[in-house]
Order: C-alpha cells, then sequence, then structure tokens
C-alpha cells in the first residue's frame, strides 16, 4: 500500500445548503459536485485545493453515521481520506499491524472511487478512510 497524497478531508455540516456558501463566499473555492450515497446515508459537496479536496457531508437520515456524529460532538472535521494504490492491499496491511478495521473490505463511496474506513480507537483518535480510484 503505498500513499500518494491526502484524498480529502471529510467534515460534517448540519446543512450543505448553509455551508457551501462560506467555502465559496468566504474561501473563494468552487463547489465542483454534489453527490448522494445512499447507503451511507449522506449528502456531499466537493471543493478541489490543490491536489486534495473538501467534503463536506450532510446526514439524509437521523440514524446516520454522520447525524451522530454531529449529535455527539456538532459540526467539523469527521475524516482524513488518504488516496492509496490498493485499499485491499491497505486493509490486510492495516490489520496485520492491528489496526481494528470498520470495513474489511472495498466498498463504493462517493465519486466512484473505492473506500474502506479505519476505526478511530485505534489511529489515535482520527477516523480514517483509504481511498482508490476503481480501474
Amino acid at each position: 500500500m503505498n500513499i500518494s497524497h491526502i484524498e480529502h478531508i471529510g467534515i460534517a455540516v448540519k446543512s450543505l445548503e448553509h455551508a457551501i456558501p462560506y467555502y465559496e463566499n468566504v474561501l473563494g473555492l468552487k463547489c465542483y459536485a454534489i453527490e448522494e450515497v445512499q447507503d451511507q446515508k449522506v449528502k456531499t459537496a466537493f471543493f478541489q485545493v490543490g491536489e486534495t479536496k473538501i467534503e463536506l457531508l450532510e446526514a439524509t437520515d437521523s440514524e446516520s453515521p454522520i447525524a451522530k456524529f454531529i449529535e455527539k460532538r456538532g459540526e467539523g472535521v469527521h475524516h482524513i481520506a488518504f488516496c492509496v494504490n490498493s485499499v485491499t492491499k491497505g486493509l490486510e496491511k492495516m490489520e496485520a499491524a492491528g489496526i481494528s478495521l470498520i470495513d474489511k473490505k472495498p466498498r463504493k463511496g462517493a465519486e466512484g472511487l473505492n473506500i474502506a474506513f479505519l476505526h478511530p480507537k485505534s489511529t489515535q483518535g482520527v477516523l480514517t478512510e483509504l481511498c482508490e480510484k476503481p480501474e
């Protein structure tokens, strides 16, 4: 598993409608995509900053992980995602190193990426996502 760059930083927000203007009007970024990921019960908005993206995450269901995160911690940084050459190999390496996995195998995420999450209890409190572009 080779990490090439930070793919994105995920930020939990209560409302994309209220959050997007800050990123566009104050920071001067451009939202280039809004997408709903139904199986994750989330609606996302993306901004490109160099090679890294900012992903805003709005819950579409009160039982979604994002809704629960906001209920416990409020809006803010939710996760960091690293671009890797193989999520499958990354998961194998992490498990061999004793890292707790949320996902045992890759699944589809926003923008068609293959993704998997590592549990924050074994990653110094940071929810970590591995991402790869499918071939």
